[in-house]
C-alpha cells in the first residue's frame, strides 16, 4: 500500500514540474517578446496585431506542460482513485514531467528572445514578418522533443494506456 501512495505522490511531483517549469519558460519568453512588441508599437502603432502574434508564440510551451500535467493527474490516481502507480512508474512520471518542464523552460525563453528580435525587425522591414515567424517557431522544436519524450515515457511505463 505504501508503494502505491509513493508512486502517486511522485506523479504529482512530475505534474508540478511539467506545468511549473514549462510555464516559467513561457512566462519569461512572453515577457521578453512583449517588451520588444511594446517598443515596436511605440514606433509604429500599426504593429499592435503583429506584436500580439509574436508575444503569443511562447505560450505553446506552457500548453505542452499543462497537457502532460493533466495526463499525469488523470492516469496516476490523483483524479481517479481507481488507478494507482507503483514507485517505478512514479519515478518515470517525474522524468516525464521533467522532460517537458525543462525543454519548455529553455524553449520558451529562447522563443521569446527570438520573437522580440523578430518584431523589431518587422518594424524596420515589414516584409520580415513571415521570416520572423519562421525563426521564432524554430525554438519550438525543443519543447516538442520534450513533449514527445514525456508521452513515450508514460506509454512505455504503462501510465497511459496501461
Amino acid at each position: 500500500m505504501v508503494e502505491i501512495v509513493i508512486g502517486t505522490a511522485l506523479a504529482a511531483i512530475g505534474a508540478g514540474l511539467a506545468v511549473g517549469l514549462a510555464g516559467l519558460g513561457s512566462g519569461i519568453g512572453q515577457g521578453i517578446a512583449a517588451a520588444g512588441s511594446v517598443g515596436a508599437v511605440a514606433e509604429d502603432p500599426d504593429m499592435f496585431a503583429r506584436g500580439i502574434i509574436f508575444t503569443a508564440l511562447p505560450e505553446t510551451q506552457a500548453i505542452y506542460g499543462f497537457l502532460i500535467a493533466i495526463l499525469l493527474l488523470v492516469f496516476s490516481g490523483i483524479m481517479n482513485p481507481s488507478l494507482t502507480l507503483n514507485v517505478s512508474q512514479g519515478i518515470i512520471a517525474v522524468g516525464a514531467g521533467a522532460a517537458i518542464g525543462f525543454a519548455g523552460l529553455g524553449s520558451g525563453m529562447g522563443q521569446g528572445i527570438t520573437a522580440s528580435s523578430a518584431v523589431g525587425a518587422v518594424v524596420e522591414e515589414p516584409d520580415m514578418f513571415a521570416r520572423g515567424i519562421i525563426f521564432t517557431a524554430l525554438s519550438e522544436t525543443q519543447a516538442i522533443y520534450g513533449f514527445l519524450i514525456a508521452i513515450l515515457l508514460m506509454v512505455f511505463a504503462k501510465i497511459l494506456g496501461g
